[in-house]
């Protein structure tokens, strides 16, 4: 049996059928890289000069490289003010509930230093070709949550998105380098800021760049995602394999898990929605990994618009690899001396759960970068319509190879007084980009293999 039939065993059904969303026409996107970026943000700055014009995005030389880790291109730049709990009224237009939240949360700690705009944006010119693609031709299946003729393009399924849906199908179909292999630390710190350390061997792998995956058999494959705990010793060797679809309603997502004390592979339908994280204490569910991923049919979304808004960006001072976990990770939330927020551009999308359905969020809102489609911001709401949960992506640009990416996110439980950091690589090896992938490494029969302490 071919490798490709063991990843993804329904791949019969046609995506190309029931659409909902029509694609735009050639006029629509010829704005592509003209009136807008190649990505369909706006290429222009702002009114006020606070927002510059997109002008292509940091170059892929932008900074020195040190032992294979990049470095700040913005060195030596001093914020240009400082929010504080004391004075951002000033500020509130130009910040989120979330935001607002968390200095009334944290009078005394929290800050947001607010440094000049760069937009530092940038993918490979094939992923702009693709994004184009995508345009004229990808579709939404009925119900939104899936993709039709998306197959050949692979990338940001709506570079001119008109939906709330369909900006959270670019956040979910962006370009993240091609395959890659990371090494990642993820933390819960205790109210006392006191944390145990648990690391990650992360894998990502794309059916356009696994040469074994036959493209007609792996039309619905979105990625393919491996995770192996090395840290600590008592979850080490646990390993975790997920499949993703492109429409997740029709064909389910597939997990497995390989647990290293009893030596088994099982299926792992939980890790999915609101199934607990790995490994998290309980401070995140799986859908919020990556600030939000899986299937989107458990919301109503509503694209509320385009504002302005302080996000976390170009965040190279906090992923410095001459920056230590513990310089990052304090009581109540990440170190805020090492944070950069910058004034940019953001879509705002909210999410409202369909009557009928289960998540422990009744309600979300996403502010996704206009320049990248990730999101920047989020804010996650309990079933009493309470806000619960804040959510920070720390933006930077991977230059060498022209990826938006995160340094890593956040997730702060403003009731409990408590947060998660996924993500953090600072003393670990550089990421390996563009690896060449086999689709036989990300089978359930791999997994003994790759648990191995």
């Amino acid at each position: 049996m071919k490798t490709t039939r063991k990843l993804f065993s329904v791949l019969a059904f046609s995506l190309l059928a029931s659409s909902v969303t029509a694609a735009v026409s050639p006029e629509e996107a010829a704005k592509l890289g003209t009136t807008l970026t190649p990505l369909g943000a706006e290429m222009a700055g702002n009114a006020e000069g606070t927002i510059p014009a997109w002008t292509g995005g940091l170059p892929v030389d932008a900074a020195p490289l040190e032992d294979g880790h990049i470095t700040n291109p913005f060195e030596g730049e001093q914020p240009k003010f400082v929010i504080t709990a004391q004075n951002y009224e000033q500020y509130q237009d130009k910040l989120s509930a979330g935001q607002i939240a968390m200095f009334k949360r944290y009078p005394e700690t929290y800050k947001m230093r607010v440094f000049e705009t760069h937009r530092s944006a940038a993918v490979p010119d094939r992923i702009y070709e693709a994004a184009k693609k995508s345009a004229l031709n990808t579709e939404l299946v009925e119900g939104g949550n899936g993709l039709a003729n998306f197959a050949d393009s692979r990338y940001y399924a709506f570079p001119l998105a008109d939906s709330g849906l369909e900006v959270i199908w670019n956040h979910i179909t962006r370009y993240r380098g091609g395959n890659v292999r990371r090494n990642i630390v993820q933390a819960t710190p205790q109210t006392d800021g006191s944390y145990t350390l648990v690391h990650f061997e992360d894998e990502v792998a794309f059916p356009s760049e696994m040469p074994d995956l036959d493209p007609e058999d792996s039309k619905n494959a979105l990625l393919f995602f491996k995770q192996r705990v090395t840290a600590p010793s008592r979850l080490a060797g646990n390993v975790l394999l997920v499949h993703d679809s492109l429409d997740q309603v029709k064909e389910p997502r597939q997990a497995w898990i390989y647990n290293a004390g009893q030596r088994r592979v099982r299926r792992a339908p939980q890790v999915a929605y609101d199934g607990p994280g790995t490994a998290a204490d309980g401070m995140r569910t799986s859908d919020n990994f990556d600030m939000f991923n899986g299937a989107p049919d458990r919301y109503n979304w509503k694209l509320i618009g385009k504002r302005e808004m302080f996000i976390p960006y170009n965040s190279y001072e906090i992923n410095s690899k001459d920056v230590k976990y513990e310089d990052i990770l304090k009581a109540g939330h990440v170190n805020q001396d090492l944070a950069r927020y910058e004034l940019h551009r953001v879509w705002e999308v909210e999410a409202t759960l369909k009557e009928g359905e289960r998540n422990i969020y009744a309600k979300r809102k996403f502010y996704v970068d206009e320049d990248s489609w990730i999101i920047a911001q989020s804010e996650l709401y309990d079933g009493r319509g309470q806000l619960w949960r804040v959510g920070e992506a720390h933006l930077l640009q991977h230059y060498p190879e022209k990826v938006p990416a995160y340094a890593f996110e956040a997730l702060y439980d403003i009731i409990a007084g408590r947060y998660l950091a996924i993500g953090m690589s600072n003393e670990e090896e550089p990421f390996e980009y563009g690896y060449e992938a086999s689709a036989r490494d990300f089978t359930p029969a791999a997994l003994r293999n790759a648990g191995v302490r």
